[in-house]
């Protein structure tokens, strides 16, 4: 894995905080305390979006970060709605400093795959951000593998590398674990892996029956979301988890962020939350002793993905 540091040369920290509930479900009061938190924590890594809460997200974020600066990491994201022509990028970056009120970000990420771009245009753009000294780290999210590499290949031509992506990852969305950690761990690039509570799926709280809450949340709200999660296995998955967590005295949520980051890959959980205490849980996860054995037995609640080619006996 890449070994990225902050500007006073402190390295990343091995967890991430996504502050995508920042100045939409967690106002400033409920942000400057999950901020506060994270550092206690040791976590220096912070992660939001040109997109998130309208750019509140990016603004509450910046005044947070302004007493701490040269000690963390923070990145953002560019170009979800995929436009059609480089300076709506170069234009949505400087929105997003002057939110952070910063020069300079550490990571900056391309929000998605922009077929309406060329990946040569894209990266000659970030390139020549990072030459400009306004961007620290190159970065990808939701890139499938050939894309990363695809893109690698074009920054080495210009003297600079992609450093880090974002793929999803969780114990019921373990797709990275075909070609995108092994590409990572290969490739010397850092994975933040995001959602790795499958959006609140592995906390516990969707549990319905008489032994559970069937609370109402972003899966039972959002379409998209209940469509992402929405297989039953997840559910079966999810409902073993909490078994296990009860066993050992523990919350379901402090074991899915310990077991995302036990991957032989080493990614980095993005943590986030609305509020402190749906945070604590996650926090626990930071320095939650996975063994193997416990790591196996949550595996084995998921099925493994199949690798990327049709030999399967070669795999067995």
């Amino acid at each position: 894995m890449t070994q990225l540091c902050s500007l006073d040369g402190t390295p990343i920290s091995r967890f991430a905080f996504g502050t995508m509930q920042f100045g939409g479900a967690a106002d400033e009061s409920a942000s400057a305390a999950m901020f506060n938190a994270n550092l206690d924590a040791g976590i220096t890594h912070f992660d939001t979006a040109h997109l998130y809460t309208d750019g509140a997200s990016e603004t509450i974020l910046g005044r947070l970060i302004k007493p701490h600066r040269d000690r963390l990491v923070i990145a953002t994201k560019i170009g979800y709605r995929c436009p059609d022509n480089l300076a709506d990028l170069r234009d949505a970056f400087d929105v997003s400093r002057k939110r952070l009120d910063q020069d300079m970000v550490d990571i900056l990420y391309l929000h998605r795959f922009n077929p309406n771009l060329s990946i040569e245009a894209q990266i000659t753009t970030l390139a020549a951000m990072q030459d400009e000294g306004a961007v620290r780290y190159l970065a990808l999210s939701n890139f499938a593998a050939w894309q990363v590499m695809k893109a690698q290949a074009v920054a080495q031509t210009m003297g600079t590398r992609i450093d880090v992506i974002q793929p999803m990852y969780s114990l019921v969305k373990r797709q990275a674990e075909v070609e995108l950690l092994p590409m990572c761990a290969a490739e010397n690039i850092l994975a933040a892996a995001y959602s790795p509570l499958g959006s609140g799926l592995l906390t516990g709280k969707y549990r319905t029956g008489k032994d559970g809450p069937g609370e109402t949340g972003r899966l039972t709200r959002d379409p998209r979301y209940a469509a992402r999660y929405g297989q039953d296995w997840m559910h079966t998955a999810a409902a073993g988890l909490y078994e296990i967590a009860q066993d050992l005295g523990t919350h379901p949520a402090t074991l899915a962020v310990a077991w995302a980051a036990a991957h032989p890959a080493r990614p980095a959980p993005i943590l986030s939350a609305r509020a402190l205490d749906q945070l604590a849980p996650s926090l626990d996860g930071v320095n939650y002793p996975m063994t193997s054995e416990l790591y196996r037995r949550i595996t084995a609640l998921t099925p493994t993905p199949p690798p990327a080619t049709d030999r399967i006996e070669e795999h067995v």
